[in-house]
Order: C-alpha cells, then structure tokens, then sequence
C-alpha cells in the first residue's frame, strides 16, 4: 500500500474505465435499442471531491453511450473518450495536450483492454473482480466492486496521498 499511495501523490489526471468501473459491469439494453447503466453515487462525490483538489479527471471506454455522456457532464468530467479501440492513444493525446509525464498520470481499469494504460501510468488501479492479469499490474485493488464504490475508494485514496483528503471532507463536516 505505501508504494501505492506513493504512486497516488503524483497524480494530476486520473482516468477511468467506464463498464466495470463506475458500473457494475453488467448492459442493459432494451429491445427498443436503448442503454441503461447503474452509477454509484459514491463514486460520482469521489469523482467531484478530487477534481476539486485539483486532479483532471477523464472517461476513457471502448462503448459509445449517451448515459456516459450524460453522466460525465454532470459530474463535469471534461475530458471523455467513448468508442475508443485504442485506449492509451487516447490517454497520450490528452496527456500531451495537458504537458503532463505519464508518471502523473492515473487509471482504474478492470479488463484486458485497459492493460496498455495500467502498465505506462504512474498509478493503475483496479477492481477487485478484474482478471489475474489485470490486478497482477495494478498499484492498487480496490475493496469495493465496480459500480459500488470502488472510484470514490481510488479518488480517497489518491487525495489521502496528496494530504488533500482532510480539506476535501471539511465542508460536509462543518
């Protein structure tokens, strides 16, 4: 866990999956052709509370979906990637664009496809139902399944490292 959290001190832009990750991995599609998803609240407080300590947050999925869309512009996630095949490209554009190192850079994947961006980021995380393979090279396993809280867990765990966790609960404790 301390080479984890040291990991998580340098984070300035933390990316996530979507299915598996803010969900619980499961499509729900409708005969009509829509989409449903089930997001956490928890997660979407931990993803508000590290943007507003400062760290970029960006959505990086292989599927294309309204809801995601939908969802990540009330949690005023800026940087969202849907349809992508080639995940780390997209995370490199935006890195690039931001002049960030990819050691200050963050994912939380959960499958074999986000394995390219695990192992270049200073800080990969994951859940704890994700392949052998997947949790092998992640920095961090979280306790939480995805879908149920385990991006809030990341998101505490990064500002903890940061010391920015005490700041980011003040206000609900006042």
């Amino acid at each position: 866990m301390d080479a984890a959290r040291e990991r998580a001190r340098s984070v300035k832009l933390m990316a996530f999956d979507v299915d598996g990750v803010l969900t619980d991995g499961a499509l729900y599609l409708a005969d009509s052709g829509e989409e449903w998803k089930r997001f956490h609240t928890l997660d979407g407080l931990g993803l508000k509370l590290l943007a507003g300590a400062g760290v970029e947050l960006a959505l990086v999925t292989g599927r294309s979906s309204r809801v995601v869309a939908k969802r990540a512009a009330e949690l005023g996630i800026a940087h969202l990637f849907q349809g992508v095949e080639d995940k780390l490209a997209a995370l490199e554009q935006l890195r690039a664009r931001l002049g960030l190192a990819m050691s200050a850079c963050g994912y939380m994947g959960d499958d074999l496809p986000d394995l390219p961006l695990l192992v270049r980021c200073g800080f990969a995380a994951t859940v704890p139902d994700a392949p052998e393979a997947v949790r092998a090279r992640a920095h961090y396993v979280s306790r939480l399944p995805g879908g149920g809280g385990a991006v809030r867990e990341v998101c505490e765990v990064i500002l903890a490292a940061q010391g920015a966790l005490g700041r980011a609960h003040a206000r609900y404790l006042a």
